[in-house]
């Protein structure tokens, strides 16, 4: 399973992480959003140790969302040391997300 992210926990897990992070923004009432939700976790479970795979629930953790400028939801937002490198809105196959985390390893 994705890891549950916050605006309290999103520095710390995501920001100062030492691996790739790959971040899902969603909400409970967005449909897309339920089709990408079990792409991520099986992610999530495949790289395990080699990335860290979160989600931030937009509607209860609006910070980070308005930061980055998620205004289309799912958005998956791929960090690298902080910064954000790969971006992708909408519903994607598992090899987008895949393939985003390899090339960063």
């Amino acid at each position: 399973m994705a890891l549950e992210i916050t605006d309290a926990t999103f520095d710390e897990v995501v920001l100062k992480s030492d691996k790739p992070v790959v971040v899902d923004f969603w909400a409970a009432w967005c449909g897309p959003c339920r089709m990408v939700g079990p792409i991520i976790d099986e992610v999530s479970t495949e790289y395990d140790g080699k990335a860290v795979v979160g989600k931030v629930d937009v509607d209860a953790n609006q910070e980070f969302a308005a930061k980055y400028g998620v205004r289309n939801i799912p958005t998956v937002l791929v960090f690298k040391n902080g910064e954000i490198v790969n971006r992708q809105v909408g519903v994607s196959p598992k090899k987008v997300y895949t393939d985003a985390i390899d090339a960063l390893l």
